[in-house]
């Protein structure tokens, strides 16, 4: 019996790859930091995880088949805390690791989700490689939903387009990845459009009838925001350097991912948008 264990497993991403494992009769091994928040199911059994308790490693590993490999998000020491964590498991025999990583980072060879990257190629495991684009989900459950909230979106993206993804098509990519043993494979994943944050304002606000604007900050703006809120100071880079690509027209671009691994177009922002009634719901609590 195929049982696989979903790090992050209460986020945003690992909440929608518990689904799609199930989905697909798979078991499921959820690790959190609270297994209060994952319902026991007779598919899918919560185990207490931190990457950085090593003292927890066994027991999330013991006798699954795969592993779903998600960093902490933002974090320039990722590396440090996953690589122990890959050698634990070729230890423990585990069959494939599917390692979701972020769109672009094969450009940059000093990226930390980079450094993962490599060290998983050459440890001998079988791997998937994703490198998605920003998810849609920021805007329902995430650190721009707050802003929605208020009718004002600030951010130090320009007019720079992103190809936004949504969690659901990563992981159902993800899932048949591990279903078809996609070994040695990356993908590249996107939605099938690209779109300023000015243009999904517009979205918003025609859906909502609402109005939402978007105002372009200065990268100096956004990192004393993100001060203010107690981002550390390796946070406030990381996002520095993930909106500067923006900025520069480097999450543009559109790929054919996920129609390539799962044979159906990825969702379209408006899509998205019209099933996620919390947008609106975001708009009406301002």
């Amino acid at each position: 019996m195929d049982k696989i264990l979903v790090t992050g497993a209460t986020g945003q991403l690992g909440s929608a790859m518990v689904g799609a494992l199930v989905g697909k009769g798979k078991h499921v091994r959820a690790a959190t930091r609270k297994t209060t928040k994952i319902r026991w199911t007779d598919m899918v059994q919560p185990v207490v995880f931190d990457f950085e308790d090593a003292g927890l490693h066994n027991a999330a590993l013991d006798g699954v088949s795969g592993l779903f490999l998600v960093a902490p998000p933002l974090d320039f020491d990722a590396p440090a805390k996953l690589i122990p964590f890959i050698d634990k498991a070729r230890q423990m025999r585990v069959k494939h690791v599917v390692f979701n990583s972020a769109y672009g980072v094969d450009a940059n060879e000093q990226a930390p989700l980079r450094i993962i990257e490599h060290y998983l190629m050459n440890s001998g495991l079988a791997y998937t490689i994703l490198r998605p684009n920003f998810f849609m989900e920021n805007f329902t459950t995430g650190f721009v939903a707050p802003m929605i909230a208020s009718g004002r979106i600030y951010m130090a993206a320009g007019e720079g387009k992103t190809s936004f993804i949504s969690v659901s098509d990563i992981a159902e990519v993800a899932a048949t990845a591990f279903e078809k043993k996609h070994y040695g494979a990356e993908y590249n994943l996107t939605g099938p459009e690209a779109l300023s944050y000015g243009q999904v304002a517009e979205i918003i606000s025609a859906l909502c009838e609402r109005t939402v604007i978007y105002r372009p900050v200065s990268e100096t703006e956004m990192a004393k925001s993100a001060r203010d809120k107690g981002l550390s100071e390796s946070t406030v880079r990381y996002l520095a350097d993930l909106f500067s690509a923006v900025r520069n027209g480097l999450m543009a671009t559109i790929t054919d991912g996920v129609r390539n691994v799962t044979g159906k177009d990825a969702v379209s922002f408006s899509e998205f948008a019209q099933r996620n009634t919390a947008l609106c719901k975001l708009s009406e609590a301002a």
